[in-house]
């Protein structure tokens, strides 16, 4: 199995959800997607290096690395029919960016990119420029998000290996947002915490801009790690069956 994805797309849904992780996290952040999010949606989540069952392979903290990366192996699936892109947090600039890329090469484009608890590229980011903090500030800082899961907290190895893959993510996060340029012809929707410190809703809803096509935004219950919570694929899942975006590829 291609060690990318933590799960293989399954056969006949009519689309494919590609799923970018937030920094520090791995595909386990999308656990329980497949079962909310209905059977038009195949959910694919994608695991970056340097964690969970990639733990022992270094950490991709430059741009161009990482989009080699995805040609090879997410490139050949993304030729196989209409696709979408969900991306949350720092997974947000890696959704978009990618989308930016494929499009740019010429290859087959999404035909929607999701961001959820992400500012566009234009916006101050409080997350992003911490990547330098040493771990007691790294982890005071997530943990006043409500970033860290509790049980880390009482494994000291664990969270040392969580606070490294998140500095490097955010060096990645960093990255990402300097290159960003120009808005996407496809469609962009975008979603906010409704007590989000990180990513406001005020910021999320920016995104607008980032689009020449459609644009939809909506809140959900929680703060910035709402990804975690049942509402966000249920919801997800019923807007995509309501605007058909898979259709919009035939």
């Amino acid at each position: 199995m291609n060690r990318y994805f933590a799960a293989r797309p399954r056969d006949g849904a009519p689309l494919r959800l590609f799923c970018f992780h937030h920094a520090g996290a791995g595909a386990m952040a999308f656990a329980g997607w497949a079962g909310r999010i209905g059977p038009q949606v195949s959910v694919v989540p994608v695991r970056l290096p340097g964690r969970e069952s990639r733990l022992g392979e270094a950490r991709i903290t430059d741009v161009a690395s990482l989009f080699d990366e995805f040609d090879e192996h997410l490139g050949p699936l993304l030729e196989q029919g209409p696709y979408a892109f969900y991306g949350h947090s720092l997974g947000a600039l890696v959704a978009y960016r990618f989308a930016e890329h494929r499009i740019g090469s010429g290859r087959q484009a999404p035909v929607g990119v999701v961001v959820g608890a992400c500012m566009p590229p234009d916006l101050p980011n409080p997350l992003i420029g911490a990547g330098h903090l040493d771990d007691e500030a790294l982890l005071a800082l997530l943990s006043s998000f409500g970033g860290v899961p509790e049980e880390l907290l009482a494994r000291p190895k664990w969270l040392r290996e969580m606070l490294a893959t998140t500095r490097a993510d955010l060096s990645l996060g960093r990255a990402l947002r300097e290159g960003a340029r120009t808005p996407l012809p496809c469609p962009i929707w975008a979603f906010a915490g409704k007590s989000d410190r990180v990513a406001t809703p005020g910021a999320v809803a920016q995104w607008e801009r980032w689009t020449t096509s459609s644009f939809r935004f909506r809140t959900l219950a929680g703060g910035h790690f709402f990804v975690r919570d049942d509402e966000l694929p249920r919801v997800l899942g019923e807007l995509l069956a309501e605007e058909h975006l898979f259709a919009a590829a035939d």
